[in-house]
C-alpha cells in the first residue's frame, strides 16, 4: 500500500512542513510495518510530492501538479496533506474524484466542512475555523451579546490568508444568534488606521 505525501519540503513557517511530519511519516511507516496483524499481506510505504513552488510558499498550483504525478506514478491508497488551504482545494477535489482519502493537518477553512459533494472524503486531523465561530456563538449566548459583532481582522491577498479564513468561521457560525448582526472591517499593511477606528465606533456598538 502506497501513501502520497504532499507536503511543503522546506518552509518551516509552516506547522506541517516535511522536516516537521517526515520523521513521524516515516515512525508511523515502519510502526505498521512492523505488526503484521494491521495489514496482512501488505506492506506500507510513503511517496513524497512538494507542495511549494519556487519561492518557498504552499502552491495551488503546484499541489495538484504533484498530486496528479503521484497518483498516475504510484496509484497511491490515501493522500496526506496538503495543508494549506489553496493548496489543499484542489488535491481534495482529485482525491474525491479518485475516491480516496485525504488526511490533513490543515485546511481549516469552512468551505472543507461540506461532505456532501468535493470534500466527503477529506479528514482534518487539526483545528478548524467552524468551531472557532461555533465557540464565539456560544460566548455571545452566555453573555447575552444579541445585537451586534463586529470582526475586525487582518488580511493578505497572497499566501494562505489565515486571518481571513478565521475571520470567516465567525462570520459564518454568528449569525446563528438570532437577530445578530454581523459586519467585518478589514486592514491591510499600510492602512488607514484612523478610518479603521472611526468604523469600529460607528458600527461596532
Amino acid at each position: 500500500l502506497t501513501l502520497a505525501v504532499v507536503l511543503p519540503r522546506r518552509n518551516l513557517t509552516y506547522p506541517w512542513a516535511w522536516p516537521r511530519v517526515g520523521p513521524a511519516v516515516s515512525l508511523a511507516a515502519a510502526a505498521v510495518n512492523s505488526r503484521r496483524d494491521l495489514l496482512p499481506g501488505f506492506a506500507l510505504r510513503w511517496v513524497f510530492g512538494d507542495s511549494e513552488d519556487r519561492h518557498g510558499v504552499c502552491s495551488e498550483m503546484a499541489a495538484p501538479l504533484v498530486a496528479v504525478d503521484l497518483w498516475l506514478a504510484h496509484r497511491p491508497a490515501a493522500f496526506l496533506g496538503p495543508g494549506c488551504v489553496y493548496a489543499a482545494a484542489p488535491v481534495a477535489r482529485f482525491t474525491g474524484h479518485w475516491q480516496l482519502p485525504l488526511v490533513t493537518a490543515g485546511a481549516e477553512a469552512h468551505g472543507f466542512d461540506d461532505k456532501s459533494e468535493e470534500f466527503r472524503l477529506t479528514t482534518r486531523a487539526g483545528p478548524s475555523h467552524r468551531k472557532l465561530g461555533e465557540l464565539g456563538v456560544q460566548l455571545h449566548r452566555r453573555f447575552n451579546w444579541t445585537r451586534r459583532a463586529l470582526l475586525v481582522y487582518w488580511d493578505e491577498t497572497a499566501g494562505d490568508r489565515p486571518y481571513y479564513f478565521a475571520a470567516e468561521g465567525l462570520y459564518v457560525q454568528l449569525p446563528t444568534v438570532r437577530n445578530l448582526t454581523v459586519m467585518d472591517v478589514v486592514f491591510r499593511d499600510g492602512g488607514n488606521f484612523s478610518f479603521i477606528i472611526q468604523e469600529i465606533k460607528a458600527k461596532g456598538r
